[in-house]
């Protein structure tokens, strides 16, 4: 899986469709039109043509060994989502993740297991800083 170069990035519906192929895996168009139907009605052809996009683009690389050819996402799910919080931290929090980490926090529920895991996290941060 590669980097994201910085004239590549994935727009919110072609994420979308890495998302379904990060969590299931090499899919079919059939199967990825499916999953995205659960959210909202999408056309079968509309999601065909977005994948074949992306394959040109190199997001996505298509097995034809088979009769029905499988998607497989080329880019690291970790590697965009720490791309697209580094953009979001510099852009939105003018380079603070504390910001980031205050608003995620006070905007959502943290449930008290998500709590524990940040703060073992910031323990293995600050040891790591010693």
């Amino acid at each position: 899986m590669e980097a994201m170069s910085i004239n590549k990035k994935p727009t919110d519906a072609e994420l979308e469709v890495l998302q379904i192929l990060w969590e299931h895996g090499p899919s079919s168009v059939r199967f990825v039109n499916t999953e995205l139907s659960k959210n909202r009605e999408v056309v079968y052809t509309t999601t065909l043509k977005m994948m074949q996009v992306m394959t040109e683009k190199g997001f996505l690389k298509r097995d034809t060994s088979q009769r029905t050819h499988l998607y497989e996402a080329t880019l690291d799910e970790r590697m965009v989502q720490e791309d697209i919080v580094d953009k979001l931290v510099d852009t939105v929090f003018r380079g603070s993740p504390l910001k980031l980490a205050m608003q995620a926090l006070g905007h959502e529920k943290a449930s008290f297991k998500d709590l524990e895991a940040i703060k073992k996290i910031i323990e293995e941060l600050e040891k790591n800083k010693r």
